[in-house]
């Protein structure tokens, strides 16, 4: 089963002990983002099997956990490695998914970009952020190509048993 890593506060860890799964929490949600956020949950009730809670962010590459940006500093936290079916994530591109944090048009190229600015394309913004989803397409295009791609992922819930390992950390 494949493995991806979520990095949460360490409240969580009494969550799952209490619990026994772990949910996303609009609590945790900047209010400037939670338009995005909605959306996001919309496209995972589409696309998974969704209960219409909060996602949770899980990456296909370990995080390096000496970097600064994960959480404040000083805020003890855990990156939990877990197990989860690839069918109960929803993957994007990182760094497309800011063109719907930002409300912005999701363009693949420069040309579609000004045509767009400029009130002559067809598409909305809001049909332009489920190239998102689209991983070779973007990874492909003149627009998202420039480097390494970062895949991030949402579930709406992680059981106990999916956890392969905690690893405590304090943020930088």
């Amino acid at each position: 089963m494949p493995i991806y890593f979520t990095n949460q506060t360490i409240e969580v860890v009494n969550q799952l002990n209490k619990t026994g799964y772990l949910t996303g929490n609009a609590e945790f949600v900047d209010k400037d983002f939670l338009p995005a956020y909605k959306w996001m949950i919309e496209q995972m009730s589409k696309r998974l099997n969704h209960n219409g809670s909060y996602p949770i962010w899980v990456w296909t590459t370990k995080p390096n956990l000496q970097r600064e940006g994960h959480f404040n500093r000083g805020t003890k936290a855990v990156c939990l490695t877990v197990e989860i079916p690839k069918n109960q994530i929803l993957f994007s591109d990182f760094y497309a998914w800011h063109c719907v944090l930002n409300n912005g048009f999701c363009p693949m190229t420069e040309e579609e970009d000004t045509l767009f600015d400029e009130g002559r394309l067809t598409i909305t913004k809001e049909q332009s952020w489920e190239r998102i989803f689209d991983l070779a397409k973007l990874h492909s295009s003149e627009m998202w190509n420039n480097g390494d791609q970062v895949v991030q992922g949402v579930t709406p819930i992680i059981q106990k048993e999916q956890i392969v390992n905690i690893e405590y950390f304090i943020a930088k």
